[in-house]
């Protein structure tokens, strides 16, 4: 392999290069315009959210876009800070050292260096499978909570007021709201018409666009400058009124210009050991919100996006993060959607955005002087505002209550024991309630419908059964949660039909069995025979028969007793117990009897 086809192998971009055309160009340049237009407000406001000051934001805006794009796989995705990560590094930084000091800065760019090492290391052995452990609920719940915790983080900045942090989210709410009354009014007063610009530009403005003849895609690019507009007014009338000395608006100030130089993170142990459980969340966490977006605009466009190499990219841009004055970035949802809306084709895009934001801290910083920290804080609210659902709590409680119980445990502990416990909470609640519900399987009693040859259960289908046989279907594969559930109830359901002469299981719904499941079939069969009673099996999938054989299941067992289908199983079954060739009884099951939990047993065998 020559070298240049050694370095499209493992870069993308410069695999895409190979044919890149003038039209494509076009496209990734506008949209490389329009994100640095959106980033350049967004990475200084949410660097001020992580407790860095606003250059670090802009430093996290350049090298590690260039990184991603060389090995991303997404066309659409914009890397950079965004708010969640920026709350996680703020929360769990801001234990270790005082946010904004050179102790926190430094550790900052420790746990960059360490969230791209963990990335990178994941993306070789291929773990991105972790991310799963992460349900749709819980991330539903933690986004809610951690959508309110840095609204009310980011106040003190929109009223300005001093505000303490306090240990745990709901001190800081609490304090928050105790200190509203000493509000500054000029503050407040550019905090809220900043809110009142961003609003309008992403509510108001494209629709009176298009009233006045502009194209859909034109104005809809417009409306995404509402951040810059909004920090340009509020820069201004700081400035003309000289409102940072007569009201005590606080500002930016001074930003350094200049390109950031290499820093070199702080490796020793204690720091590491002290950041490594922060590291591990803000890994799974950035990872899930980069690829959950950069899936869905891809399958836009029919696209494919690789896994494990976006996290190698992820893992590279963190590290570029590291060494170039950044902090951990991850893919943010609002700017990969505008990116994708204006028409970005590669990669190159992201690489132009960065471009451009380098130019600015070259050029531009001096503009950001008077910049008031209130609209940068309004950018933030405004932003987070939308993370807040209130329509999936609702949903899921209607039809999947376990789900929604995890939902509100995450949601909770977050607001109360803070962003790590409470996502680490919600994990776990998840995988409790799982097993729980995997202790309770659904369990049938099913009926031939008809004259066909298929099985449902008696309780939602007109069927008709045998005298004598008791069918039944398990929806669950058997393993330690649930298995030991099965024997008692089977017994019970025998118990009540004293003239059971055969037990037919119904095989379809268990894709799996382990060991404690292999144990409780065996003692399922030695009670049966016991009692004079023969246990059969139907639609055991191959899987389940091998395990059986590797636990040594008599080999009669499972040559006579185990059928390919519950027609055939039946068949035979019918056959024994009243002497005919597959005659179907004319005693009907009445669907009025039950047994037990609906979902359960079913109904006693009349």
């Amino acid at each position: 392999m020559n070298p240049l086809s050694w370095i499209k192998t493992i870069s993308p971009l410069v695999a895409k290069l190979s044919d890149y055309r003038r039209e494509m160009f076009v496209g990734d340049l506008i949209a490389g315009v329009v994100v640095a237009i959106m980033l350049v407000p967004q990475a200084m406001a949410y660097a001020m959210l992580a407790g860095l000051p606003p250059q670090v934001g802009l430093y996290a805006s350049i090298v590690p876009l260039i990184l991603y794009s060389l090995f991303g796989t997404s066309n659409s995705l914009a890397v950079g800070p965004v708010a969640m990560v920026s709350l996680l590094v703020v929360a769990g930084v801001g234990e270790l050292a005082v946010p904004g000091s050179p102790e926190f800065i430094q550790l900052c760019l420790t746990l960059a260096l360490m969230i791209g090492v963990l990335q990178i290391v994941m993306a070789v052995f291929r773990l991105g499978f972790l991310v799963n452990f992460i349900s749709h609920p819980v991330l539903v719940g933690f986004t809610s909570a951690a959508a309110i915790v840095i609204g009310f983080s980011q106040l003190k900045h929109l009223f300005g007021i001093s505000v303490e942090r306090g240990e745990y989210p709901f001190q800081l709410i609490a304090n928050t709201l105790s200190k509203i009354g000493e509000s500054n009014l000029a503050t407040l007063s550019i905090g809220l018409g900043s809110c009142l610009i961003l609003v309008f530009f992403s509510q108001g403005v494209s629709p009176l666009l298009k009233i006045a003849g502009l194209k859909e895609n034109v104005a809809s690019l417009i409306a995404k400058i509402g951040p810059l507009f909004a920090v340009v007014v509020a820069a201004f009338v700081v400035f003309a009124g000289s409102m940072n000395s007569s009201n005590a608006v606080v500002i930016v100030g001074e930003i350094p210009s200049g390109l950031p130089g290499l820093t070199v993170p702080d490796l020793s142990i204690s720091s590491v050991q002290s950041l490594l459980p922060l590291a591990f969340v803000i890994t799974l966490v950035g990872y899930l919100e980069s690829i959950s977006v950069a899936r869905a605009l891809a399958s836009r466009k029919r696209e494919k996006v690789d896994a494990n190499r976006e996290l190698f990219a992820l893992g590279m841009a963190d590290v570029g993060a590291a060494f170039t004055g950044g902090y951990p970035v991850t893919g943010g949802f609002s700017r990969s959607l505008v990116n994708f809306s204006a028409g970005v084709c590669t990669p190159m895009g992201s690489v132009i955005t960065a471009l451009l934001v380098a130019i600015s801290v070259l050029l531009l910083t001096p503009l950001f002087f008077y910049v008031p920290k209130a609209v940068l804080a309004a950018i933030i609210v405004v932003a987070v505002a939308r993370l807040i659902d209130f329509k999936t709590p609702l949903k899921l409680w209607r039809y999947c209550r376990t789900d929604a119980i995890a939902l509100l445990f995450t949601f909770v502990s977050v607001l109360a024991l803070g962003i790590e416990t409470g996502i680490l909470i919600g994990v776990v609640s998840t995988i409790v309630l799982l097993m729980w519900n995997m202790s309770k399987p659904h369990i049938a009693r099913v009926g031939r419908v008809g004259d066909s040859e298929q099985f449902r259960n008696v309780l939602r289908h007109n069927v008709e059964s045998t005298k004598g046989i008791l069918a039944f279907r398990v929806d669950e594969s058997l393993n330690f949660a649930n298995a030991p559930f099965l024997e008692p109830r089977l017994m019970e359901e025998i118990t009540n039909q004293a003239d059971t002469k055969s037990v037919l299981l119904v095989s379809t719904g268990i894709n799996d069995i382990d060991s404690t499941g292999i144990e409780v079939l065996e003692t399922i069969i030695r009670e049966l025979s016991s009692m004079g009673i023969d246990f059969f099996m139907s639609d055991v999938k191959g899987p389940v028969t091998d395990r059986l054989k590797l636990a040594g299941f008599d080999p009669a067992f499972l040559d006579q007793h185990i059928f390919l289908s519950a027609h055939e199983a039946m068949c035979h079954l019918e056959s024994q117990v009243e002497d005919k060739n597959c005659q179907l009884t004319d005693k009907k099951v009445e669907n009025r009897d039950q047994f037990g939990d609906e979902n359960l047993m079913g109904r006693v065998l009349k």
